[in-house]
């Protein structure tokens, strides 16, 4: 069941130790990356960033990130996360037009998560250090570029964050509010899409009630989308 907290600031520092699992099992973990590159050849082994600790204090979310390789990443995710000390904690962009649609995406068939809808978001990495803390205000506007091809221009970012705990995973979503409605959003990113060589998204997704929810959405998102329906519902 998933657990919702209210923050105003992030404290994610990089720290700690090496991460055993990676270390004990690293034929293993190698073995099963080789598996996945046959099956999506455009998977690279690059750094991410995963994280032990996560807590809500006082308005504030707090975490220990460490660095270690996508592999690794890979194979405890397939794996059922079986160290339950460690988290994916990243920032999600959760992207709503003027109209009030939440916009979303459907990963493309070439990624780790082919199929599922998500707002825009990925495991953060060592580009989004600065000064020795994890930015995920940076990483989601690099993910908002990246994935649909907006600018920081295109919305507002809210000043505060929900926290979304789902088991292993830990999602930092900032709502972003456009300026732009969602038929001219979707226009704008599916043109995007259309123009990327190999795009992260396959196509878009608007959820304006829970009538549009998909199976595809990953828990965290069902969770976010109602808390934010909820409050609509209410005003």
């Amino acid at each position: 069941m998933a657990q919702l907290h209210r923050v105003r600031t992030l404290d994610l520092t990089v720290s700690g130790p090496p991460w055993a699992f990676a270390e004990e099992k690293r034929a293993e973990i190698e073995a099963h990356f080789a598996k996945a590159r046959e099956a999506k050849p455009a998977i690279w082994n690059g750094r991410v960033l995963l994280c032990r600790n996560p807590r809500a204090e006082n308005g504030m979310h707090r975490a220990e990130y460490f660095e270690t390789d996508f592999a690794s990443f890979l194979a405890w995710r397939d794996w059922a996360f079986p160290d339950k000390s460690v988290f994916n904690s990243f920032g999600s962009g959760a992207l709503r037009s003027a109209d009030g649609a939440f916009v979303l995406g459907h990963m493309s068939a070439h990624t780790a998560n082919a199929g599922r809808i998500y707002f825009p978001a990925g495991t953060p990495d060592p580009n989004d250090v600065v000064d020795g803390r994890v930015d995920l205000a940076l990483s989601i506007v690099r993910e908002v570029e990246e994935e649909v091809g907006l600018e920081p221009s295109a919305y507002e970012p809210a000043d505060d964050w929900t926290i979304v705990e789902t088991g292993q995973v830990v999602a930092c979503v900032r709502l972003l509010q456009s300026r732009f409605s969602a038929a001219e959003l979707q226009e704008r990113i599916e043109a995007f899409i259309r123009s990327e060589a190999s795009p992260e998204l396959s196509g878009v997704k608007l959820v304006r009630s829970k009538a549009d929810y998909d199976p595809q959405m990953p828990a965290f998102i069902t969770a976010f989308l109602d808390s934010q329906l909820a409050q609509v519902s209410l005003s």
